[in-house]
């Protein structure tokens, strides 16, 4: 058995995640639209990590009949980061990936030539990382960790040569 846990778990049911999200909305004074709703639906049901890009197509891909703008998409997904209902990781100029935040932690590893991304759990990662807090007097309110790199399908690519 490996040490290592793929990891898709959520831990929010999805209309403790609506609710949240209507409430979110009303103390912000935007309205409640099918649209704002398809974009949580969209992110509660992916298993991705998603470009505001990405997520757009998807919903434009499911959901034809729907007027969603792509600027709609990248208002929503600030609403819900600045709030922490989602969570983004950065590729520089390429932009961000979001995922929803309602899973139990996980690390990512990322591959900086593909972009993808895989999420997993280490218990003895996890266990360190707390061994050092305590160790250096730290009280650890949350972490995160990213491993970049290039995974097997990139490296078996062939080389192009000039």
């Amino acid at each position: 058995m490996n040490a290592y846990t793929d990891f898709t778990e959520r831990t929010i049911e999805y209309n403790k995640l609506l609710s949240d999200f209507k409430q979110l909305l009303k103390a912000n004074g935007l309205k409640f639209t099918i649209q704002r709703e398809v974009i949580l639906e969209m992110l509660y049901n992916s298993d991705e990590h998603l470009t505001p890009e990405g997520l757009h197509h998807l919903i434009q891909e499911k959901h034809p009949d729907l007027n969603t703008g792509i600027a709609t998409v990248y208002r929503t997904l600030s609403l819900l980061e600045d709030s922490e209902m989602v969570t983004s990781l950065s590729f520089g100029a390429q932009g961000k990936k979001y995922e929803l935040g309602a899973k139990d932690h996980h690390d990512h590893i990322i591959c900086t030539g593909r972009g993808s991304i895989t999420e997993f759990v280490d218990e003895a990662i996890e266990q360190r990382q707390k061994k050092i807090s305590e160790e250096l007097g730290f009280v650890m309110q949350e972490h995160s960790m990213q491993i970049y790199g290039i995974c097997k399908t990139c490296q078996d690519k062939p080389k192009i040569t000039k």
